[in-house]
């Protein structure tokens, strides 16, 4: 890494008020005789080229070799309820498989819970050769500090070179307080990840409100640490015999402790998610007042689809948060979306690329969501959605 550093011993009073004034931004100011780079910088280098000569230099930080090697292995973390394993986690360990297969590592789960051994057998047959698992009575219940201490415990012992873990609400508390023990890096909510064969994670993901796909590698610190949403990567299939080992683990007994206690649980009841919706009818602000809804959900129970919508429309009250679309909202992929009035940005696309099918309706023929969709339909809503009633009671007539 570059910084800039201020060889103080050559500054004078003139110098001093030259290199001030020298900078573009203003970031260099004078304090009791001494000069001083402030956040303001942009290391522009212009005081390093045109100040007084040696007062400024641009220097690289000498970092200590990292020794990859002593690291490997592709690790999912495998989130459970009761001992019934999250979704995410076998699309994750699909993931794992292509990043194995490429970097030549071996694939491990580590399950931390309670009455574990029916959960940990099942995630053989997807594709893990070592199911590491902590299975206690102090653990039946998900509590930041014992999750985090066998997460510890575990990268202690097996020193894995990957770890990944569900976005969810449990994933998303866990993963920083585990960097955090190790200083290394965190990428939440991924896209796309890829591996180098030095084992090096490409942990890519939207930035900048999705305008950008940033790239994002932590080459001197390991594990690598990342979460990913749900729904975004595939399963692989189940196998009819599962060829890994389950390994037992055990902590000293203090690291099982923790200051939160839990009093009562109450189950919560369960509501609509519509990233485990198999068919979608998706709105946006092509949708011109609230009562016009009311055709949408004419054509949704036609389909037995649930409906989603864009950020805007939350925004107007129109929608439960729970129903947007996007990188602020969920991750779906169902077999059909139908997207009613979405112009497709980024955030939105990001939500819904993953969809077997996707078929658009949309005034403007230049709409971005006739980049992504398989089937265009170009004209007004109010026209187009008429004719697919039609078309969809004619052939239930039919069949």
């Amino acid at each position: 890494m570059k910084f800039l550093k201020i060889h103080q011993e050559m500054v004078t009073e003139e110098i001093a008020d030259q290199m001030c004034k020298i900078c573009p931004f203003g970031a260099i100011s004078k304090r009791d005789g001494k000069l001083e780079i402030g956040m303001g910088c942009r290391m522009c280098q212009v005081c390093v080229k045109n100040g007084a000569p040696g007062v400024i230099t641009l220097e690289e930080e000498v970092q200590d070799a990292f020794e990859k090697s002593l690291w490997e292995g592709i690790t999912v973390f495998a989130e459970q309820e009761a001992g019934v394993i999250h979704p995410v986690v076998y699309e994750l360990l699909g993931k794992a498989l292509e990043l194995a297969a490429k970097s030549h590592q071996p694939i491990y789960v580590l399950l931390v819970g309670y009455q574990l051994a029916d959960a940990a057998q099942e995630l053989l047959h997807y594709g893990a050769e070592k199911v590491f698992c902590y299975d206690s009575e102090e653990l039946a219940e998900f509590r930041n500090t014992p999750y985090v201490n066998a997460v510890e415990d575990f990268v202690k012992r097996i020193r894995p070179s990957v770890m990944m873990i569900g976005a969810t609400v449990k994933g998303r508390s866990l993963a920083p307080r585990a960097a955090a023990r190790f200083r290394t890096g965190l990428t939440a909510d991924c896209t796309v990840l890829q591996i180098k064969e030095n084992t090096d994670l490409v942990q890519i993901r939207p930035a900048f409100g999705g305008n950008i796909m940033a790239q994002i590698v932590t080459p001197n610190s390991r594990p690598q640490l990342c979460t990913v949403r749900y729904k975004v990567f595939a399963s692989p299939e189940r196998k009819e015999q599962g060829a890994g080992e389950v390994v037992q683990l055990r902590m000293k007994e203090e690291r099982y402790t923790s200051p939160v206690r839990i009093v009562e649980k109450t189950e919560k009841p369960k509501e609509m998610d519509i990233a485990d919706a198999e068919v979608i009818v998706a709105v946006g602000r092509g949708v011109k007042t609230q009562s016009d809804l009311r055709i949408i959900e004419e054509l949704a129970g036609m389909l037995h689809a649930q409906i989603a919508c864009t950020r805007p429309l939350i925004e107007s009250g129109w929608f439960d948060a729970r129903r947007q679309i996007g990188l602020s909202g969920r991750t779906v992929k169902p077999k059909l979306i139908l997207a009613i009035g979405i112009s497709g940005s980024v955030q939105f696309v990001a939500g819904m690329k993953g969809a077997d099918c996707v078929i658009a309706i949309n005034e403007d023929p230049g709409a971005a969501i006739f980049d992504v969709a398989h089937y265009g339909f170009v004209g007004n809503l109010y026209e187009l959605l008429p004719k697919f009633f039609e078309e969809i009671k004619g052939g239930r007539r039919d069949g």
